[in-house]
């Protein structure tokens, strides 16, 4: 465990006392990773670190009768860039996320957080503005290029772009994303540095997006929003385990719709309204 890395502490309600498989489970259900580590048996932690459990204790309200797991960093390489400290801060959230549904699934029945008739709403902030791609050795736009970020995290956009935080947002239903949204960029300063930060050069942004970024000189008012999914609100208030069980004319994993037998082919006639030609697979 590395003190400098985050340490999440996860939380399921009403689970009881786990025997010793079943905590052996959490550890397949983490799986083997470079980045993070799972301590799924924090009675034996508290033995050596009492006061530090005690904190977590306090800080997540955990009570006897819940399950608490900890998900660390493992230790940091030496001399890593911010770069590579800010993929591996990534890696251990991610891992803790996907644990942290995977238990609530698993233990689902004793909780009983996802009983049909009970809606919990929430709204999820602070997304990263940035995230690292390790082959390309440049910084992605997490959510797109246009979304603002914070206000106060400007400073940071070229000494550490991994810290800024995105005006991104997302609403989440009994843990179910129904929609996304950001607010977007309206200056053409901030634009031209999230560009930068992208690793865009002046000319290359003129070539790309030079008529986006003169627009933004006129005066182009703050603005944002949101779009949200109808069909996952109605799964939800139907108790339905899928989507498709609320959409009209689903899609099989084919894409086939069995209702109208779509795809079918078309006309030579269309094709050519449309200057589509259709290459059979053994010209490929």
């Amino acid at each position: 465990m590395d003190a400098g890395l985050p340490v999440v502490a996860i939380v399921i309600p009403n689970t009881g006392e786990l025997s010793r498989r079943e905590r052996d489970d959490i550890k397949l259900l983490f799986g083997e990773r470079r980045e993070a580590k799972v301590f799924e048996d924090v009675k034996r932690l508290e033995k050596s670190f009492p006061g530090a459990i005690a904190k977590v204790r306090e800080l997540t309200h955990t009570r006897p009768e819940d399950l608490l797991v900890i998900v660390a960093g493992a230790k940091r390489a030496e001399a890593a860039t911010d770069a590579k400290v800010r993929q591996q801060e990534y890696a251990i959230y991610t891992a803790a996320g996907q644990l942290r549904l995977a238990l609530g699934q698993k233990y689902a029945d004793r909780h009983g957080a996802f009983a049909r008739g009970i809606f919990r709403l929430l709204w999820v902030t602070d997304f990263p503005m940035f995230e690292w791609d390790e082959e390309e050795k440049r910084w992605n736009a997490a959510h797109h290029p246009f979304t603002s970020p914070h206000e106060g995290d400007m400073d940071q956009l070229e000494s550490d772009p991994g810290g800024v935080r995105a005006l991104a947002y997302d609403i989440v239903l009994n843990g179910t994303e129904l929609g996304s949204g950001s607010i977007r960029i309206h200056r053409q300063d901030v634009q031209s540095k999230i560009f930068k930060a992208l690793g865009m050069s002046p000319e290359e942004q003129q070539m790309r997006f030079g008529f986006f970024l003169e627009a933004l000189q006129y005066g182009t008012p703050p603005h944002g929003g949101i779009a949200l999914g109808l069909d996952r609100i109605v799964m939800i208030l139907a108790g339905a385990e899928s989507l498709r069980e609320v959409i009209p004319f689903p899609k099989t994993a084919k894409a086939i719709d069995l209702m109208v037998d779509a795809p079918t082919p078309v006309s030579e006639r269309q094709l050519k309204e449309l200057s589509i030609g259709v290459v059979p697979r053994k010209d490929l």
